[in-house]
């Protein structure tokens, strides 16, 4: 028996790896993030199969089936949106299953602030703007560290992927504007990939009512930086006068 921490990805299927794919074609059980996970991944769970959805369940349930399972030797999926690794709270599963003596394998996923930048055709880093991505996430009833508070992040004017925290976007507008300036833009992606899939852009001074606007108020990832600009400098990389170990520029 094993457990399989699969990556759902974003939520269009084609963007789960065929190695997910595979597993969930076969499974026999999955217990599945059934308020983010799309109903289009879902749809791949074989009809015979038994499907948990774990959007209402406590973590003492879920073990209680991983038990189930173990008793029947029956592998199980375990099917988390984007990829696990990412505020996926398989930690405390793992070690569930290593009291159990059950052994378990992750499975990446597509993150939603890569199918985010994909959508938004951008990249997160760019020459002399922003060489760092941030994945965070503001304060709420899971409170941040000191030291990684938005505020502070915001000294490194990297590029900020920020999860989980639509709701407080005017407050998050407030702490980020002091040090990206007003004009930073900032591009707001709801439900990407998905069929109602919602792209806002703006500032920082005008981003926040436009989200109001809209309604946004969950499965909405954030991302704010100067890397969004298409007005900033160049990469070298491609440059007839940079050099590197596969071409020789016309350097000086």
């Amino acid at each position: 028996m094993k457990v399989y921490f699969i990556g759902a990805g974003p939520g269009d299927p084609e963007l789960l790896t065929i190695k997910a794919e595979r597993l969930l074609k076969a499974c026999d059980l999955c217990i599945y993030a059934g308020s983010l996970v799309s109903p289009a991944v879902v749809a791949l769970i074989p009809a015979a199969a038994r499907k948990e959805d774990s959007a209402r369940m406590t973590l003492a349930e879920i073990v209680g089936l991983f038990n189930e399972a173990r008793a029947n030797d029956r592998d199980v999926v375990r099917l988390h949106s984007g990829d696990p690794s990412l505020y996926g709270a398989i930690r405390e599963q793992m070690n569930a299953l290593d009291e159990l003596g059950v052994g378990y394998e992750v499975v990446p996923g597509v993150s939603s602030f890569q199918a985010a930048a994909a959508v938004l055709c951008t990249e997160l880093t760019a020459p002399e703007t922003s060489q760092t991505v941030i994945l965070t996430r503001a304060a709420g009833r899971t409170p941040l560290p000191e030291l990684q508070a938005l505020a502070r992040l915001a000294e490194t004017h990297a590029t900020l992927c920020i999860f989980l925290s639509v709701q407080t976007i005017a407050e998050i507008t407030a702490e980020l504007t002091p040090h990206y300036g007003a004009g930073c833009p900032v591009a707001v992606v709801h439900r990407v990939s998905w069929p109602e899939q919602q792209v806002i852009r703006g500032t920082l001074a005008d981003i926040a009512g436009r989200v109001e606007a809209a309604g946004l108020k969950s499965t909405t990832i954030i991302i704010v930086g100067e890397a969004l600009s298409r007005h900033i400098p160049p990469s070298r990389l491609y440059s007839d006068s940079f050099s590197h170990g596969y071409r020789a520029g016309g350097e000086t």
